[in-house]
C-alpha cells in the first residue's frame, strides 16, 4: 500500500499570466515558485508546451526549463510535455542534449503527441511537418534513435544529445489509454493528465500496468498523475481561492482567455455558468482537491490509495502568487503526518 509521507510530489507549470500582469512578471513568478519548491522538498518541476492560448505562456518550453534549472540547484527540471508532433525529433535532441549538458543529472523530457493548442495553430507551428499526432511512435523512435547514437544509415547525430540516452529519462504523457499502451510497450514511465483530463485515469493506468514490459529503462511501471490542488488555512479559504481555477476552466469551455482572474465568492460563481458549463467545468476539474491542511491530507491519501500512483504532480494556479506559494507548501506539509505547524508560518 502507497503512503504519502513516503510518495514524491512534483508540480506540474504553464507560466501561468494574471490578468493585469506582463508575461516577464508570470515568468519571475514561475522561477520563484521553483525555488520554493526546491527548498520544500518537491521532486520535479514540470513546464509544459501550449500555444496561441492567453494566459499560458509556456510555449517556448525548453528556454523555460534552462532558466528554471539555471535559478535552481538540485530539483529536476523538465516538459510535461514537449507536444513531440510540433518538432523535428533533432531539434528536440539537440535542445534537450543541451540541458542535460549544462544541467547534468536534473533534465526530465516528457512528451506528448498532441499539437498543445487548435488546428490552425498547428499548421502553424509545423509548416513543412506532415505529422499529424498518428506518426507519434515513429517520431518518437528517431528521437531515441537520437540520444542512443544516431543514424548510422545517414549519418545524422545530435550534437548534444549524442549517447544520452541514459542521461535523459523520457516520459511519455497522455489523457487516454494511447500513451499508456505505447509506454508499457517500451517500458518507459507514464504521467497521466487527471488534472484536466480525469475520466480515462483509472482505465489507463490499469491498462499501462498489466501490459507494462520490463526495459533496460525500467524494471517495473511508473505512474504519476496530475492533480489540481488548492490548498490554504482553511476549507472556506481555499474554496473562496479556488474560484480562480474555475473560472479558467470556464474560460478554456468557452473558448475564451486563460488569464487568472481574481477569486470571487463562491456563490456569485454559480450565476457565471449555466448548467451545462457548470458540468463541464467539474468534469474536468473531477479530482480537483480543496481545502485546509486536513483536508487536503484526507484527500490526497484516498486519492493514492484508489490510484496507487508512484508519485503526485500538482497543479495549483492561483492569482496572487502569495497564495499560490501557500497553497504548495501547504501541499507538501500535508504530506506528513505532522500537521500541528501547517499555515503558522
Amino acid at each position: 500500500m502507497k503512503q504519502l509521507s513516503e510518495t514524491p510530489l512534483s508540480i506540474l507549470d504553464l507560466a501561468p499570466v494574471a490578468a493585469g500582469q506582463t508575461i516577464g512578471e508570470a515568468f519571475a513568478r514561475t522561477l520563484d515558485l521553483a525555488q520554493h519548491a526546491e527548498a520544500w522538498g518537491y521532486n520535479r518541476f514540470w513546464l509544459a508546451e501550449h500555444h496561441n492560448l492567453q494566459g499560458v505562456a509556456s510555449a517556448a518550453t525548453s528556454i523555460l526549463i534552462g532558466m528554471v534549472a539555471g535559478g535552481t540547484k538540485s530539483i529536476r527540471v523538465g516538459s510535461g510535455g514537449v507536444m513531440l508532433p510540433n518538432h523535428a525529433p533533432l531539434m528536440i535532441a539537440e535542445q534537450f542534449g543541451t540541458l542535460e549538458t549544462l544541467y547534468p543529472g536534473r533534465i526530465d523530457l516528457g512528451l506528448g503527441r498532441a499539437p498543445g493548442t487548435d488546428p490552425a495553430t498547428a499548421r502553424a507551428l509545423r509548416r513543412g511537418l506532415t505529422s499529424t499526432g498518428q506518426d507519434f511512435p515513429r517520431l518518437l523512435h528517431e528521437l531515441r534513435t537520437y540520444f542512443a547514437g544516431g543514424s548510422e544509415d545517414d549519418g545524422v547525430k545530435a550534437y548534444p544529445g549524442n549517447g544520452m540516452a541514459e542521461q535523459i529519462p523520457i516520459w511519455l504523457l497522455g489523457s487516454s489509454d494511447y500513451s499508456a499502451q505505447l509506454s508499457a510497450a517500451l517500458g518507459l514511465p507514464f504521467a497521466f493528465a487527471s488534472h484536466f483530463a480525469p475520466a480515462e485515469l483509472y482505465h489507463s493506468i490499469k491498462v499501462y500496468r498489466q501490459d507494462f514490459r520490463p526495459s533496460k529503462t525500467l524494471k517495473a511501471p511508473y505512474v504519476m498523475i496530475g492533480v489540481p490542488v488548492v490548498a490554504a488555512e482553511t476549507d472556506e479559504a481555499a474554496r473562496f481561492q479556488a474560484t480562480t481555477p474555475l473560472q479558467r476552466v470556464l474560460k478554456r469551455v468557452r473558448n475564451q482567455s486563460m488569464e487568472l482572474v481574481p477569486p470571487i465568492e463562491p456563490a456569485e460563481l454559480e450565476k457565471l455558468w449555466t448548467f451545462h458549463e457548470r458540468a463541464a467545468v467539474y468534469e474536468r476539474f473531477e479530482i480537483g482537491i480543496v481545502g485546509g491542511p486536513e483536508t487536503v491530507q484526507k484527500k490526497l491519501n484516498a486519492l493514492l490509495e484508489s490510484t496507487q500512483a508512484d508519485e503526485l504532480m500538482i497543479v495549483s494556479d492561483l492569482y496572487k502568487q502569495s497564495d499560490r506559494l501557500k497553497s504548495f507548501e501547504i501541499t507538501m506539509q500535508a504530506r506528513s503526518a505532522k500537521l500541528s505547524a501547517i499555515g503558522n508560518k
